[in-house]
């Protein structure tokens, strides 16, 4: 058998401003949280609005090295000096960001939109670049050694002051790209002499 609870309109409008009261509350307090992509730990809270702020904020002090930052849209974002280390970018957008000096050592950036980005004097080590598109970003003094370049867009880049030794650049693209120049230290190593003439589109003949 069903029982019927009656109240009066004046209890009803008090529980019901209570409920608006506790939904409130739990939006004001919903925070975003940066993970280590390898152990899903929490390594950084936010309570900013976007997951492109709370990037920002991490980046101004916290380690992010390992962060889980699969596909966010972090472009024109502002993550210069930032230790992105081994973290996981895979599939991100960060056009137009500023990554200049940051340490970006082992990360994965496979597939990335690197258009515009600033990277002057980053840390790019063992970083994995493939099919990444690179256009017109600035690598200025960037060390790339040993990074993977397969398959990535490097047209219209300037690399005259890179550091591409054993850098994988097999099926990248460097039409236009710049390796001359007043004070040019671009290196590479004489088993990439082919790999380096295949990615310009120069087909070295005996």
């Amino acid at each position: 058998m069903t029982k019927t609870i009656r109240v009066s309109n004046e209890t009803y409008e008090k529980i019901k401003d209570q409920i608006e009261e506790e939904k409130v509350k739990e939006k004001k307090e919903k925070k975003i949280e940066i993970k280590n992509r390898w152990t899903g730990n929490i390594i950084f809270t936010s309570t900013k609005k976007t997951f492109k702020e709370a990037v920002e904020e991490a980046a101004g002090g916290a380690n992010l090295s390992g962060a889980d930052l699969r596909e966010a849209n972090l472009s024109e974002a502002d993550l210069d000096g930032a230790n992105l280390s081994r973290a996981n970018l895979r599939g991100a957008d960060l056009s137009g960001t500023d990554l200049s000096g940051a340490n970006l050592s082992g990360t994965d950036l496979s597939g990335v939109n690197l258009c515009g980005v600033n990277l002057s004097g980053a840390d790019l080590r063992e970083a994995n670049l493939s099919e990444a598109n690179l256009y017109g970003a600035d690598l200025d003094g960037a060390n790339l050694r040993g990074a993977d370049l397969y398959g990535a867009n490097l047209s219209g880049t300037d690399l005259s002051r890179v550091n591409l030794c054993g850098v994988n650049l097999s099926g990248a693209d460097l039409c236009g790209a710049k390796f001359w120049g007043k004070g040019g230290t671009t290196r590479i190593k004489k088993s990439q002499v082919e790999e380096f003439f295949k990615a310009l589109g120069v087909i070295v003949e005996n």
